[in-house]
């Protein structure tokens, strides 16, 4: 008789769903979103829709491997676990005793976005094992830092209060295909008399939805946002009550922006001046109004500032007043749980007697291939395909294939940085293990038990590291927990928004709200986090400047590679997740031009193409469609580079350059060249 057993979408996306698991024998026969769940509502994206396929594929690695090719060749054998932790546990102390523990470095990022296998007994075993501490930037730390520094908090307009909104822009925000939850709310606010408009370089399914879509220049979203302010401040468009009570400096502000016409912004943006000022008008005097910001908007040099100054312009008309008014980039700061607890930075000092040295996960390629003291002589990769998503794709795959690295990954797929493993570890899946998740798109803490077995020697992240923490000696009592015990210390939090949360509500209802008024309206009366709980506006920070490699930054480079190249996330997957289904291949194997750029070029769609600049090169397919503006093109991410013919994906031509704060890669601030090169 089939079963439903309830689980919880681990990926990285701001959803976060609540998975219901038909079983039957044994078996898992279909994923269905849990209509329960106030914002999974009964669906699921197509990604996960078809997540059984992966559970249940040939391909997927099920058992030890040690490497017995050359590194990259993809060459293995089968070995025990026993042999694999000995191998490994060995390995570590001879690096540590030779060069410091802080020559072993832990790659992560967000494969899995529990708690538990995702930061869990990891961290507790490279800060008790003294490694290096591992800044994991890949992501949203540029956005972070920009919010942060505008809001004092990571607090969000919740998608429930979503259908209020009678003016909803999208920016930088693929709705469709990495926020497909929330759509159900633009839709429903739209048949309310609601209107849509989305701001983004490459028009996608969400912008051809739109009621109107602005093609804005790469990189240059902070410069839309400070012209807006000059119109808002300009034609006295702000919030005069909400301003005097709830912020500091905005005289200050009103003559930082002065200077930031809608007509200088049209050189910079590519959006017409009067364009700016009509969109400008239109948001700061319709109530509601609410922007979903993504993480696009952060992927550029000025990206923390981008995220910083539209952040700040629904302090400045009053939006977070309203019901349906604000913006979204992320709620995870409200989930206050005891991070500490889980993670326990403390043994750092049993280790080395101090905090161990810190490297951006964004300079993978540096670290590798450069000088550092110690230099790292171990890698252990986990929850992350380094080889094909880091910058700088070349550099990186250099370094891994360095004989002097030892190298260990956990994987479910032999993907790109899978080849390079001296020991190949086989992991569970997230409906296989125990976790606690938050939802970065919403405000409900969710558990996860096993809703099927795991197949053959596949073991969990937290089991694999507490047997790693077993063989080095570790005796401290928290390596000892059960997956149980971790939540509970997770939980262990005074915060209001948490206290009282108990793992016995979790295995009850699967699902529970953080304890916020209905509706949360976090910043309607200040409140924001700072010491006085005012949001400052500190306008002589606020600036612009094009990036290095953009159409108006260095002319040089633009003269050898005039098009703008941006890489964003792939509807059907997940960064690399997805990477070996050949539906994703196809996908992320496109090159997307304008119609007047290919016919300058000779080139028509399905034409073979080389696009390369000064790091590299890679083959791709022209699709022409008018998706993005004259001198912009588009490339998904990510592919698997060993599927394509020249084993080279897109980030061979990223760089490393970082954000101008937070230390984020550029990935969309990159200059490229393209030319033909067959049918």
């Amino acid at each position: 008789m089939p079963e439903i057993r309830h689980s919880v979408c681990a990926l990285d996306c701001p959803d976060c769903c609540s998975v219901l698991v038909t079983v039957d024998n044994g078996r898992g026969a279909r994923l269905r979103g849990n209509p329960a769940h106030p914002v999974t509502r009964g669906f699921l994206c197509g990604k996960v829709a078809q997540y059984l396929e992966r559970e249940y594929s040939p391909e997927r690695l099920l058992y030890p491997r040690r490497r017995v090719g050359a590194k990259g060749e993809g060459r293995f054998e089968r070995i025990s676990w026993d042999e694999a932790l000995d191998i490994i546990a060995a390995r570590l102390k001879n690096v540590s005793a030779e060069f410091g523990p802080e020559a072993i470095l832990p790659y992560s990022y967000a494969g899995t976005m529990g708690f538990l296998n995702g930061g869990g007994m990891d961290r507790r075993f490279f800060h008790r094992l003294g490694a290096s501490r591992l800044d994991r930037t890949i992501c949203s730390a540029a956005g972070v830092e920009g919010a942060t520094q505008a809001l004092g908090f990571r607090y969000g307009t919740e998608p429930e209060q979503f259908p209020h909104a009678r003016l909803i822009l999208a920016w930088g925000a693929n709705i469709l295909g990495t926020n497909v939850h929330l759509w159900p709310f633009i839709v429903e606010a739209r048949r309310n008399g609601a209107r849509f408009y989305t701001i983004d370089p490459r028009r996608n399914r969400v912008g051809a939805a739109s009621d109107k879509h602005f093609f804005i220049n790469p990189g240059s979203d902070t410069a839309l946002a400070l012209a807006m302010m000059h119109v808002i401040i300009g034609e006295h468009l702000y919030d005069a009550d909400y301003v005097a009570r709830y912020t500091e400096g905005f005289e200050d502000l009103r003559k930082r922006v002065a200077l930031w016409t809608p007509q200088r912004a049209e050189q910079l943006t590519g959006i017409a001046a009067e364009e700016i000022a009509q969109l400008t008008r239109e948001y700061a005097t319709t109530r509601p109004s609410v922007i979903r910001l993504n993480y696009g908007i952060q992927r550029s040099e000025r990206g923390a500032m981008a995220a910083r100054v539209i952040s700040l312009l629904p302090v400045l008309t009053g939006a977070w007043k309203d019901v349906g008014g604000g913006l979204q980039l992320s709620t995870s700061q409200a989930f206050h749980l005891n991070r500490a607890g889980l993670e326990r930075p403390d043994l750092q000092q049993k280790s080395l007697g101090r905090e161990a040295r810190v490297i951006n996960m964004a300079e993978l390629s540096r670290t590798l291939t450069m000088p550092l003291d110690p230099p790292v002589k171990a890698l252990v990769v986990y929850n992350s395909n380094a080889a094909a998503t880091a910058p700088n794709r070349n550099a990186v795959r250099r370094g891994l294939a360095r004989e002097d690295l030892f190298t260990v990954v956990l994987e479910q797929f032999q993907n790109d940085t899978a080849d390079f493993a001296d020991i190949l570890l086989p992991v569970t899946t997230f409906l296989e293990h125990s976790d606690l998740y938050l939802g970065y798109g919403h405000y409900y803490l969710q558990l996860a038990r096993p809703a099927l077995p795991a197949p053959a020697e596949t073991k969990s992240n937290v089991e694999i590291f507490r047997l790693l923490a077993e063989r080095m000696g570790f005796d401290d009592d928290c390596f000892h927990d059960s997956e149980d015990d971790m939540i509970r210390t997770l939980l262990d939090s005074p915060h209001p928004f948490v206290r009282g949360i108990t793992l016995d509500q979790l295995q009850r209802d699967h699902f529970v709200r953080l304890h916020l008024p209905e509706p949360f309206q976090p910043f309607a009366e200040g409140n924001f986090g700072t010491p006085d709980r005012k949001c400052h506006f500190h306008a002589e920070a606020l600036d612009y400047q094009p990036p290095v490699e953009s159409r108006l930054g260095d002319p040089e480079l633009r003269r050898d590679f005039p098009f703008e190249l941006i890489s964003p996330k792939n509807d059907d997957s997940m960064n690399s997740t997805f990477g070996h289904r050949t539906s994703v291949d196809r996908q992320t194997a496109a090159l997307h031009m304008h119609a007047g750029d290919a016919a300058r070029l000779g080139i028509h769609t399905a034409d073979a193409v080389r696009i390369y600049n000064r790091r590299g090169s890679c083959i791709l397919r022209a699709v022409v469609d008018n998706s993005v503006a004259p001198g912009v093109v588009c490339a998904p991410s990510t592919r698997w580079g060993k599927r394509a013919p020249d084993k080279a994906n897109v980030n061979v031509l990223t760089s490393e350059r970082l954000t101008d704060a937070g230390g984020g890669p550029t990935f969309y601030s990159c200059l490229v060249q393209v030319e033909r090169i067959g049918d």
